[in-house]
């Protein structure tokens, strides 16, 4: 990609038959979920570390957010396909020796739980390292709803919510690998991913729910970037 800027959307779209494939394929056993009441504890961390490590901790404002946040993941998501949790480039192999999906070697899988299966779509559209170009990421969208036979607007939908709980859940373990890890580098980061959770708070979907984010939590400015990062 780096090369040559051309190969997007075909590396993309091989990607996006990996996952095709790993989700037409029973669930691996054993799985632990990653359903609402979990989804929303992690969402939470951006309470925890991003806004108490910037403005500073609001226990009310985190409660409130969580009981208004787990019925909108309740009514979006569910724990059908097996979910790797870190599905993006840089955790990606390109093997062209190989044919279809196996020319997508894949890295960092020892987290997967059973979840919804855009979550890992996310992770690879919404790339916390690298930008992915809005025309590939509506394609692979529009091209994942179509090969796995889903209601392509249902499907949007549940995009959107679920990048909202993974960009909040990101925002805040950024924020702690700074504060309390002293890897200061990963605040370098945030804006992009500010900007995903801004894009996906646009959606109807998340109608409800996203004054009260936009409201509770600072935009990464300078000086918010510098005290996380110092």
């Amino acid at each position: 990609l780096e090369r040559d800027e051309t190969l997007e959307q075909p590396l993309y779209a091989a990607a996006t038959d990996a996952l095709i494939q790993l989700h037409r394929a029973a669930p691996m056993a054993g799985l632990e979920a990653y359903d609402p009441p979990r989804m929303t504890e992690l969402s939470a961390l951006a309470y925890d570390w991003y806004l108490a490590e910037s403005l500073g901790p609001d226990p009310e404002a985190k409660a409130a957010f969580g009981a208004e946040f787990e019925p909108v993941l309740a009514e979006n998501a569910e724990c059908s396909v097996t979910i790797l949790r870190d599905y993006h480039a840089e955790n990606l192999l390109w093997l062209p020796d190989r044919d279809g999906a196996a020319r997508v070697g894949q890295l960092d899988f020892q987290d997967a739980m059973l979840g919804d299966p855009s979550y890992d779509l996310v992770s690879l559209l919404m790339d916390a390292r690298r930008d992915v170009s809005a025309d590939t990421r509506e394609a692979m969208i529009r091209y994942y709803a179509v090969e796995t036979g889903q209601e392509a607007e249902t499907f949007e939908r549940s995009f959107h919510v679920l990048g909202t709980q993974r960009n909040l859940r990101i925002l805040g373990v950024f924020a702690r690998l700074s504060r309390r890890d002293r890897k200061a580098h990963y605040v370098d980061l945030i804006p992009r991913v500010w900007d995903h959770l801004m894009r996906n708070l646009d959606h109807p979907a998340l109608a409800g729910i996203a004054n009260r984010i936009k409201g509770d939590l600072p935009a990464p400015t300078p000086e918010i970037l510098e005290r996380l990062r110092r």
